[in-house]
């Protein structure tokens, strides 16, 4: 499903007034979620990239980035995805030889390309099996709403472009939870792209501020200039499309998949067709390309984007206790 238009509106919508009852029982739920909780400690330094709005931020992207510069570090860094229609419940170490998709999520394969990464629905699990398996750092892509870890870094992703929308609760607004909520958990936070709505300067008074922008890897550049088909089925795909436009591509079409869309092989031999017809390479994200039909994975050209900081140095100040701390019981206790 695609957010409805009415929750990036500045201000609340009629719709938005209309659901108002009902985002008070869902934020009145995560409230509850929360305070019954019970956050256990793992045996190892855990952090948080989450966000505040249903769908699309940048978590993954900054995990993976922080992952990289755990590793380059010397650090030894384990990642946990979300896991989204996941068909396995784990907790289960990715292995992207023989897993799919289908079975451990599209972020988990992504993730697990620059790190051991795991998926579970129980996350205090998988902190203690990632720990008996020589992780010193826990990286959870996703996770700031879940109560069962404490968070040792948290940081919160903002995409700079929408901000948090009409500042409503689901199914009113974006918000996972009230934003002054959820941010009075996070130690940072990332503004993504351009700051179109002022984030940064409304949330940077109570929170360090790091700023960070999606660019076309190097391997993409091999595109520039060249008439392709774009397709994407991500929380914002019109990101995917600019980057692309940036690069100096010329979209001959550009198509909008639902997040998380399972293609079929119909529909991929049906773009692959529209492109040829165009003289055009069908392209799509990364995300994407590990979501498609094994047959058809070679008919389509994946675009690799990687995160730029704006002050790195600020980014492994953060890093660097948690690297070097040293391996701790695991209790149940916060």
């Amino acid at each position: 499903m695609r957010a409805p238009d009415f929750w990036y509106r500045p201000r609340p919508t009629w719709q938005a007034r209309l659901l108002a009852p009902a985002a008070a029982l869902y934020a009145a739920g995560g409230a509850a979620r929360l305070a019954l909780g019970r956050a256990q400690r793992a045996p190892i330094p855990v952090v948080c990239v989450g966000n505040l709005v249903a769908g699309g931020a940048g978590k993954t992207p900054v995990a993976l980035s922080l992952a990289t510069l755990a590793v380059e570090a010397g650090a030894r860094p384990h990642l946990l995805a979300h896991a989204y229609r996941a068909r396995l419940a784990g907790p289960v170490r990715v292995d992207a030889a023989r897993h799919s998709a289908a079975d451990v999520g599209d972020e988990a394969l992504l993730l697990a390309r620059v790190a051991p990464t795991w998926i579970a629905h129980d996350r205090a699990a998988v902190a203690r099996a990632a720990a008996q398996a020589g992780a010193g750092l826990l990286i959870m892509d996703d996770g700031l709403q879940d109560p069962s870890l404490v968070k040792d870094l948290s940081l919160v992703v903002v995409d700079g472009e929408v901000g948090l929308g009409n500042g409503m609760v689901i199914p009113a607004g974006p918000l996972r939870e009230p934003a002054a909520r959820g941010l009075a958990r996070a130690h940072a936070v990332v503004v993504m792209g351009d700051d179109a709505h002022g984030t940064a300067r409304i949330l940077s008074k109570h929170h360090s501020l790091l700023r960070a922008r999606l660019e076309a890897a190097p391997a993409a550049e091999t595109l520039a200039g060249k008439r392709v088909l774009a397709f994407a089925g991500i929380g914002r795909p019109a990101k995917f499309f600019r980057t692309l436009r940036d690069l100096g591509c010329e979209l001959t079409d550009a198509a909008a998949f639902p997040d998380h869309h399972a293609y079929t092989a119909d529909e991929i031999m049906g773009l692959c067709e529209g492109a040829a017809a165009a003289d055009a390479v069908p392209v799509t994200t990364e995300k994407d390309h590990v979501r498609l039909p094994p047959e058809a994975r070679a008919m389509v050209t994946p675009v690799p984007v990687t995160l730029a900081w704006e002050d790195e140095a600020t980014v492994l100040r953060l890093l660097q206790p948690l690297m070097s701390a040293s391996p701790r019981a695991s209790t149940g206790e916060p």
